[in-house]
């Protein structure tokens, strides 16, 4: 696979209906976050669950901006 470098390392301003879009992605990712935090007990595993909810929310952004 080849990588187009200067597009994954160039800032990609919002446009059309990303920011919506973007939106709609963090606040459901808080809602699901808050939901670990309300069935989980507090441990490592909890803590990395979160961590993967919010990298998840921004390898999504970044599927949009980049490939928009």
């Amino acid at each position: 696979m080849e990588f187009d470098i200067e597009s994954l390392f160039t800032y990609h301003s919002p446009k059309d209906d990303q920011i919506p879009r973007y939106k709609r992605l963090r606040e459901s990712a808080k809602e699901f976050a808050q939901t670990i935090v309300a069935c989980c007990p507090d441990s490592a595993d909890r803590t990395a669950a979160i961590r993967k909810v919010r990298e998840a929310v921004m390898t999504a952004n970044a599927s949009i901006a980049v490939n928009e």
